[in-house]
């Protein structure tokens, strides 16, 4: 029953789709994002809808999209950069199948992403795809939340629809990016014109966000509650009322306190003793590796090269009652062990050069975002109010991406390369408008009233 309800809901968007071929664009990223093919049991598995779709878009943006307006980015060619070096690292990989496995989406990912603000020419595109894109994640992030707030969860218990442990159904991916799109769901609220901001669309939006912060508690990861204490210092530093918002976030903080789990209150005193915590002392023997690895081979060793690596280390145990705890010192060997970061993913899989490159693409777009903002805080044209907003969460939002990126490996992850994307289209869209209005005047003034 549930395969054959996505596929007439497929079938029916994919229809719409035909009308307005933009659409198509919405329905490959809800496909990329949600993975509907993961929640069917048997029919959408035999079909490759996710390529389907794709080609969807590109032969009706092909045919049938308005191309005047389209023009790339420095970014986009450093996307195209990214792409390239990832197929060599592939083609000279230490571990060529698990290589290829990996690559077989991340190519996806990337070309996507750079096709992308070539579709987004417009105001209103923008805002569809920003919409599209936050409410895919309320797919997991509202199930996740309720599910929470029933008593459910747990580090690695929290189910989001799904057995498959991958992509936003991960704990840590998808509490990072919970917490990265508060922002985005705040400034759609409020200057949203599909969903025009009322009190339903607030009432809404509120709950989304408690919901995304709810997401951090039942999975239990350290890494969005890292996350979430950076957003809330961004949000606080933008408010012009300062010590009101921090007085009542701290009144929310110590009312909250007592009605965590206590596996949760446990889980997170392990960020200050991490030699207790054997997931965190593998972390960093991981890194360790990784930087003694790419000092032989600094290009890198291609797609999960992890599996290499191998180690030993002491950790520390704590076993008894608090006030009668004893300690002890145990020797674990390991081997394996994922990065757990995107600066060590990017740097043990694509070496130095890579690693360059992935900075180059984030920073570039984490300064053209806030570029962006500060060009347009104070305008006065009604038309343009949005972007300074729309800007601001863009910013707040990819800082707390680059913040998990120390703590989880989602240097590719498929919705972050959207964020990129939908940044890059939101930055020439302007650029277009600017350029349009330096040119009206002066191409006024060459029609010249005939003079006597």
């Amino acid at each position: 029953m549930r395969d054959l309800f996505f596929i007439a809901f497929l079938a029916s968007i994919f229809g719409l789709g035909l009308r307005r071929p933009f659409i198509l664009v919405l329905v490959y990223s809800y496909i990329d994002i949600v993975s509907p093919q993961r929640l069917s049991y048997y029919l959408l598995n035999s079909i490759p809808i996710s390529l389907i779709s794709f080609a969807a878009v590109l032969v009706t943006w092909l045919i049938f999209d308005d191309k005047k307006d389209c023009r790339l980015s420095r970014r986009q060619g450093v996307m195209a950069l990214l792409l390239v070096y990832c197929w060599w690292t592939t083609l000279h990989a230490d571990f060529p199948v698990q290589a290829a496995t990996k690559w077989d989406w991340v190519w996806k990912a990337l070309l996507f992403a750079m096709f992308l603000p070539l579709t987004l020419r417009t105001k209103l595109r923008i805002e569809a795809l920003a919409l599209m894109m936050v409410l895919c994640a309320g797919t997991i992030i509202v199930t996740g939340g309720i599910k929470t707030a029933l008593g459910g969860g747990g580090y690695g218990e929290l189910n989001l629809m799904v057995e498959n442990n991958s992509g936003l159904y991960e704990g840590s991916i998808i509490s990072t990016v919970a917490i990265a799109i508060i922002p985005l769901i705040l400034y759609l609220s409020n200057y949203g014109t599909i969903f025009p901001p009322d009190w339903r669309v607030k009432l809404f939006a509120y709950a989304f966000c408690f919901a995304c912060l709810l997401i951090p508690i039942g999975t239990e990861a350290r890494t969005g509650l890292i996350c979430a204490a950076v957003l809330a210092g961004m949000m606080w530093w933008q408010t012009k009322r300062r010590v009101l918002y921090a007085g009542i976030g701290a009144v929310a903080l110590l009312a909250a306190i007592p009605f965590l789990p206590a596996s949760f209150t446990e889980r997170m005193n392990t960020i200050q003793t991490y030699q207790g915590d054997e997931s965190a002392s593998t972390r960093l023997q991981v890194w360790k590796w990784t930087l003694d690895y790419v000092s032989q081979h600094p290009m890198g060793g291609g797609f999960d090269n992890y599996l290499a690596n191998s180690f030993t280390y002491n950790t520390i145990q704590k076993t008894g009652p608090k006030d009668n705890q004893r300690v002890e010192h145990v020797v674990v060997t390991d081997r394996g062990r994922a990065f757990h970061s995107s600066y060590f993913e990017m740097l043990g899989e694509q070496g130095y050069p890579g690693l360059i490159i992935w900075l180059v693409l984030n920073i570039g777009t984490l300064v053209q975002s806030e570029r962006l903002r500060r060009r347009y805080k104070d305008t006065d044209n009604p038309d343009y109010r949005w972007v300074a907003p729309f800007a601001q969460a863009m910013v707040q939002g990819h800082v707390c991406y680059l913040i998990g990126c120390f703590f989880v490996g989602i240097a590719y992850q498929p919705f972050v390369f959207m964020l990129i994307a939908l940044q890059i289209a939101a930055t020439t869209y302007m650029r277009r408008k600017r350029a349009s209005e330096d040119w009206r005047p002066i191409a006024a003034s060459k029609v010249a009233p005939a003079t006597g």
